[in-house]
C-alpha cells in the first residue's frame, strides 16, 4: 500500500487524537481486599461504571488484608497511597481520609443514609464525610452441624457460655479425631468480644486507654489454657509473630474444627467454599459472666486525602454509595447492609441457593441486638488498634511459652502507653 504525505498526516492526527483521548482519562486506583467473593462483584460494578463514565479509568488493586493492615499505614504516613481504599482501621487513621462533603453531589443523601456511623471513621469533633461502610459486620461463631451430629453431641443452645461451647466441641473433637475443638482468629478485634463478655473495659474516663483489667485477663487466661490443653488450634496463634493477622477460615472449611469464632463477613466465603460438603450454622457470641455480645464493625470505603483527583474520586464514590448499587452489592455479597435506605426498604433478595445462608444471616441480625458497654464503644474509639495489637502479640507469646500471663499483663500496659506516647509526639 502506498502512503502519501496526506494520508500519513491523517494517520498522525488520528494517532495523536487517540493519545490525547487516553491522556484525558483520569485513573483512579482503589486498594481493595476481600474476605470472599466481594472483589469480583466490585469489579463488575466498576466495569459498568466505566461504561457510563468513559472519562474515568478505575483500577481495582486486589491485595491481601495484611497489606491493608501493614503497608497502607506506611504509605499514608508519608502522604501517599491510593485514591480510594477499603479499610477496617477507620478511626485511628481518620486524619488521612478525604472529606468528600464539598465534592459529592448531595451531602444530605450521605448524612441520611450513612451519617449514624460517620463517627467510626472521622476525627472526633469533625463533620467530615470520609466515605461509607461497605457493610456492617458482627463477630460471631460458626459450628459444623454435621460434625456435631456425627459425634452425637448436642450443640449448646441460647445463653450458652464459652465454657459450654468448648466442652461440647471437645467431645466432637475426640469423637471425630479432629486436631482441635475450636479456633478464634488471631485478631485483637475478634477476642475483644470475648474479653467484653467477661466485663473488660479498655476505655478510661478521659477517653484514653485504661490499664489492662481483670475482665481482659479472664478471657486471655482461658485462651492460653485452651491452647495448652490442645483444644484451641495452636497454629492459628503461635505460628505467627507480632500483630500479624491469621484467620482459621480454611481450617473450618476443611472440617478440621467443629467450632470457629470469626464474623458475619465470612458467610459468602463459607457458602462458596463449603458448598454441600457439610451443614453449618451461625451461633452468635457465647456468654461470659457479664455479656453475650459480638463486636460490631465493618469495612469502610474511604477517599484518601492525598489524591490528585478529588472530584473524580467523589464521582466514583457517589456511584458506589447509591442505593441501587449498594443494594445489589449487598444482595450478591451476602453482607449485612449499612445503608439506611436499603435497610428500611427491606425485601433484600440475597442471591444464594445455599440453605445454610439465610438462617446464618438471620442469626447475626438477631445477635446485633445484644450489646455491652465495651462493644458499643469500641467502633468509634481511636485507640482500639493499640489495644488489639498488644493483646495479640503478648497472648501469643504466653501460648508459645515465652512469657507468663503476669508478665504479659504488664507488657501490654507498657505497649499501649508507648503507642499513645508515639502518637502524641
Amino acid at each position: 500500500m502506498k502512503f502519501t504525505m496526506t494520508s500519513f498526516a491523517a494517520l498522525a492526527v488520528a494517532g495523536f487524537g487517540s493519545v490525547a483521548f487516553a491522556q484525558d482519562r483520569t485513573e483512579i486506583r482503589v486498594m481493595w481486599y476481600s474476605d470472599g467473593i466481594e472483589g469480583e462483584i466490585m469489579q463488575d460494578l466498576l466495569d459498568r461504571f466505566e461504561e457510563s463514565h468513559p472519562e474515568i479509568d478505575v483500577v481495582l488493586d486486589n491485595v491481601a488484608y495484611q497489606v491493608i493492615q501493614e503497608q497502607l499505614p506506611i504509605q499514608l504516613a508519608s502522604g501517599q497511597g491510593p485514591d480510594i481504599a477499603r479499610v477496617t482501621n477507620l478511626k485511628e487513621q481518620a486524619e488521612h481520609w478525604l472529606d468528600l462533603r464539598e465534592y459529592v453531589e448531595d451531602p444530605a443523601y450521605w448524612e441520611t443514609n450513612f451519617g449514624d456511623r460517620f463517627d467510626w471513621m472521622r476525627p472526633d469533633g469533625s463533620d467530615a464525610i470520609p466515605g461509607f461502610m461497605t457493610q456492617l459486620t458482627l463477630t460471631g461463631g460458626f459450628a459444623n452441624k454435621t460434625l456435631f451430629e456425627q459425634a452425637g453431641v448436642e450443640m449448646p443452645g441460647e445463653g450458652a457460655t464459652w465454657d459450654d461451647w468448648i466442652a461440647a466441641s471437645k467431645e466432637v473433637m475426640e469423637s471425630q479425631q479432629l486436631p482441635a475443638a475450636f479456633a478464634i482468629d488471631r485478631s485483637g478485634h475478634r477476642i475483644s468480644a470475648g474479653t467484653a463478655s467477661y466485663g473488660a473495659n479498655y476505655i478510661g474516663d478521659d477517653g484514653m486507654p485504661a490499664p489492662i483489667d481483670d475482665g481482659t485477663m479472664s478471657f486471655a487466661t482461658k485462651l492460653v489454657e485452651w491452647t495448652e490443653e490442645g483444644l484451641m488450634l495452636p497454629e492459628v496463634w503461635v505460628s505467627a509473630a507480632g500483630t500479624t493477622y491469621r484467620a482459621a477460615t480454611d481450617d473450618f472449611i476443611n472440617a478440621q474444627i467443629p467450632f470457629y469464632y470469626s464474623g458475619s463477613w465470612l458467610i459468602a466465603n463459607l457458602s462458596t467454599k463449603i458448598g454441600d460438603a457439610f451443614d453449618w450454622v451461625a451461633i452468635g457470641t457465647p456468654c461470659g459472666t457479664e455479656a453475650c455480645a459480638g463486636l460490631a464493625g465493618g469495612a469502610g470505603l474511604v477517599g484518601i486525602k492525598y489524591t490528585q483527583h478529588p472530584e473524580e474520586v467523589a464521582v466514583v464514590m457517589d456511584y458506589l454509595a447509591s442505593e441501587e448499587v449498594l443494594r445489589e452489592f449487598t444482595e450478591r455479597t451476602l453482607f449485612l447492609p449499612a445503608h439506611k435506605g436499603v435497610v428500611e426498604a427491606g425485601g433484600l433478595n440475597f442471591q444464594t441457593d445455599d440453605p445454610n445462608v439465610a438462617p446464618a444471616l438471620e442469626k447475626f441480625i438477631a445477635a446485633s441486638g445484644e450489646s455491652s458497654p465495651l462493644t458499643d464503644a469500641l467502633p468509634a474509639w481511636k485507640w482500639g488498634n493499640a489495644y488489639y495489637g498488644t493483646l495479640v502479640t503478648r497472648i501469643s507469646q504466653v501460648m508459645a511459652g515465652e512469657i507468663s500471663l503476669d508478665e504479659a499483663r504488664s507488657m501490654m500496659d507498657q505497649d499501649i502507653a508507648d503507642q499513645v506516647g508515639t502518637a502524641s509526639q
